[in-house]
């Protein structure tokens, strides 16, 4: 067994250098391991929950029961799509390196700030969350004052686990998964045994406190809940060079942990959904998923369910830092960020990228300054993640119809390919409209400020200077005169 591993270690460091890069990073997660962390990430016990009154007030349990796995269908498209250049190229820079090596520099350069700026929003989402949820249940007044702290507590425990502790995280992410998985089961459990419940029709109600004379408006704005729960599981791309067997085991974390969210958050949203008594009462609530808890079980049981949530939503962030950490240390590698100099330090005593990991949280405190609607923040990530998935997807396409793209790894959808991949292209086009309407436009006027700012900062500086990660697939102009002497006659 042990003589396996180190072989298995071997032939993945030996990937990694054909790739254009030396092995790091300490390589020492399994299968299960590089899933749980996109599953923490995913955590439909954060996203459905935290945003669990948006969708409620926008579409009502329509957006629960029709709403939800409209998106999971939609999104299982793109994990599929992103999964097979995961088990091509498997590197930490993932949606970067694959977008660089099928498009040029220029794609990557895009690619990465894109995901980059979507990670930092998508950690302030889950952990801003987390402290609002925390106030409510310590009694403290949802006011600024009081949450940034226990926000920016909450940021300091995930930098320093991420800094120091490599095989604690990957322990805690096993455990995270575990975690979710029961605490689901338990909460579905003392709904379904102690709460009273509606009729299953109950989930194909509309309503909308937000939108009541244009309905169909207030459904498709509620569906941010579901699309942001579904982001970050490329993280299972990104922890690639962590990873034993990545070209198997990333592509497989990236679409079981959308696929197995999926069924486990209907169950879930449904579960809670059928014990409303009061819609419009719920949706008026300040924290209409605390309200339902406990009126559906009681102060003391809703209560206790409602801190097992808080425990999944601090594994959330604690996922969310490691796979942002990782991309900005990629990233700044192959020298694509400010002070690539420090941000791709590698510390010698515990092997993580600890730099990155202060950066990251650093970056993730300054976005919620930004923003003090919680909605924007979950909007921009939203925004952000899909426009860095659908820039290696959209160049993948292409390189697969031109030849460029050759080799595939032992995860691949075959003849499927081309359709799967329009479908996730086709949907990533949806959200990027769908979520810079109001009430979100203050996320999408951030979103559009940063293209531009990434189009001059390319434009006058990076152009000249980046050049992307070591290996690409692109083929070289052929010279004129080579050109000229292969179409012509052979004089011999």
């Amino acid at each position: 067994m042990a003589r396996d591993r180190e072989r298995q270690l071997e032939e993945d460091a030996a990937q990694l250098q054909r790739l254009g890069y030396a092995q790091q990073l300490l390589r020492d997660m399994g299968g299960f391991s590089n899933f749980a962390v996109s599953f923490s990430i995913i955590s439909i016990l954060t996203g459905a929950v935290t945003l669990y009154g948006h969708g409620l007030r926008f579409g009502g349990p329509y957006v629960m029961g029709v709403g939800w796995p409209l998106v999971a269908v939609m999104t299982l498209a793109v994990a599929a799509s992103l999964a097979q250049l995961a088990s091509s190229f498997p590197t930490a820079g993932a949606l970067y390196h694959w977008a660089a090596m099928l498009g040029g520099p220029r794609v990557g350069f895009f690619t990465a700030w894109l995901n980059t700026v979507g990670q930092f929003a998508i950690t302030a989402g889950i952990d801003y969350g987390l402290a609002e949820f925390l106030a409510d249940m310590l009694g403290l007044p949802r006011e600024r004052g009081a949450v940034l702290p226990l926000y920016a507590a909450i940021l300091v425990s995930h930098a320093v686990l991420n800094h120091v502790g490599v095989r604690v995280v990957a322990w805690l992410n096993d455990f995270s998964a575990w975690y979710h998985l029961a605490g689901v089961a338990v909460l579905i459990g003392a709904l379904a045994a102690l709460a009273p419940r509606q009729d299953v029709s109950f989930l194909l109600t509309r309503f909308s406190a937000e939108s009541p004379s244009w309905y169909m408006y207030g459904f498709l704005i509620g569906l941010l809940q579901a699309q942001w729960t579904f982001t970050g599981y490329d993280a299972s791309a990104h922890i690639s060079e962590e990873t034993r067997d990545p070209t198997r085991n990333a592509p497989w974390g990236i679409f079981l942990s959308v696929a197995v969210s999926a069924v486990v958050g209907y169950v879930l949203l449904g579960a809670v959904t059928l014990a409303i008594q009061d819609l419009p009462t719920a949706a008026a609530a300040p924290n209409p998923f605390l309200f339902v808890l406990t009126n559906a079980l009681g102060p003391s049981v809703g209560g206790a369910l409602v801190w097992v949530a808080i425990g999944a939503m601090w594994f959330c962030g604690l996922s969310s830092v490691t796979s942002n950490s990782r991309m900005l240390f990629a990233f700044a590698r192959d020298n694509g960020l400010p002070g690539s100099r420090w941000l791709k330090h590698v510390s010698p005593r515990f092997k993580s990228p600890s730099v990155a990991v202060w950066v990251s949280v650093v970056a993730a405190f300054v976005v919620a300054l930004w923003a003090q609607a919680y909605a924007a923040m979950v909007a921009l990530s939203t925004l952000a993640l899909y426009a860095s998935y659908a820039l290696p997807i959209w160049v993948g396409w292409r390189a697969r119809r031109s030849g460029t793209w050759a080799h595939q790894g032992p995860w691949d959808l075959g003849r499927a390919s081309p359709w799967v991949n329009a479908v996730a292209l086709v949907w990533c086009a949806v959200i990027m409209v769908l979520f810079v309407l109001p009430p979100n436009q203050l996320a999408g006027y951030t979103f559009a400020g940063a293209l531009v700012l990434l189009g001059l900062y390319w434009g006058l500086v990076q152009r000249h200077t980046f050049t992307g990660p070591k290996v690409t697939l692109l083929r070289p102009p052929v010279p004129p005169a080579i050109s000229e002497a292969r179409s012509s006659p052979s004089s011999g």
